[in-house]
């Protein structure tokens, strides 16, 4: 390749903001093609933020590092607020950002909450409708269309993170709107999150699966010791 030719590679930073339960943690499962953030009913489940890269490869080429952050919403404890504020600080840290939405979830306060705290985000902002499985097809496009009112959107990609369905359609979004430069990471980098952390979220997730009520809320795992 000639001096000061282009690789046509690309690198930077998408970080999946949305509210709680709208399936983001699943949506980074997706993307990234194995299994880094716990899943669960129980909201909230995401307590800290999770760094996880994609590396794209063909004539495309580029890596997408993925930051996926905890649900945002209106915070009345002291865990909840510090989580809130984990997840809002990243909308002036990335090069892209993937606001993630329940399609099958009625649009309200919530939503328009959201949508208020991004206002002012001078990055693309791509909206990723999930869980499209769960409703009828004639429902989604007025949902697009409520949608496209409130705000413009440099793309409006309908998804399902459980079956998969429009990830072909979205990846492209998030990558062509990366600056070109190398990869920020080694090809085998996966996630920032160290081995014990794993193995405690896993406990964790087992532990959201079984119990009820408050508990789940205040569930903590510790790992003493790591074999």
């Amino acid at each position: 390749m000639k001096e000061g030719a282009s690789s046509g590679m690309r690198s930077g930073f998408v970080s999946l903001i949305g509210r709680p339960n709208a399936g983001k943690s699943t949506l980074l499962n997706l993307l990234v093609g194995t299994k880094i953030a716990i899943v669960s009913d129980k909201p909230q489940t995401t307590r800290n933020r999770i760094l996880a890269v994609k590396n794209v490869t063909g004539d495309r080429p580029g890596q997408i590092v993925f930051v996926d952050t905890p649900g945002i919403h209106r915070p009345l404890h002291r865990l909840n607020v510090r989580m809130v504020d984990s997840a809002v600080e990243t909308l002036g840290q990335v090069d892209v950002l993937a606001v993630v939405l329940d399609a099958a979830s009625k649009t309200g306060a919530g939503d328009r909450y959201l949508l208020g705290l991004i206002e002012r985000v001078r990055v693309p902002v791509i909206l990723v409708l999930n869980k499209i499985d769960l409703i009828a097809k004639n429902r989604l496009l007025p949902l697009i269309e409520w949608y496209s009112q409130q705000r413009e959107f440099a793309a409006i990609v309908p998804i399902s993170a459980l079956t998969g369905d429009g990830q072909r359609e979205l990846e492209p979004e998030f990558l062509t709107r990366l600056p070109e430069g190398e990869a920020l990471y080694p090809d085998d980098f996966i996630t920032d999150q160290p081995e014990r952390v794993l193995a405690a979220e896993t406990v964790r997730e087992k532990l959201l699966s079984y119990t009820r009520a408050e508990l789940p809320f205040s569930t903590a795992v510790v790992v003493d010791r790591f074999e």
